[in-house]
């Protein structure tokens, strides 16, 4: 992880540590949204990590879906042979 995506990944450490106990675990999707965040944070760095942990928060309504929602493989993972 980068430490500029280390710095971004504290509110969401802090929330996993103090709030999430408090919430329960009724998450819709799978992974959670913080674990999902902190996966996107390590593969994608803090910019675009952010932005695929805030696209996944938005979705999380009563409206939105459900099930397995992975983070997106990184262009350097899918080019690894």
């Amino acid at each position: 992880m980068t430490p500029l995506a280390f710095i971004v990944s504290l509110p969401v450490r802090a929330y996993r540590l103090i709030f999430s106990p408090w919430v329960g675990f009724n998450c819709r999707y799978q992974p959670t949204c913080s674990a999902y965040a902190m996966e996107a944070l390590e593969k994608h760095g803090a910019i675009k990590g952010t932005w695929l942990a805030a696209r996944r928060i938005g979705r999380c309504h009563p409206w939105g879906g459900d099930g397995y929602d992975p983070v997106p493989e990184s262009k350097r993972e899918r080019d690894d042979p």
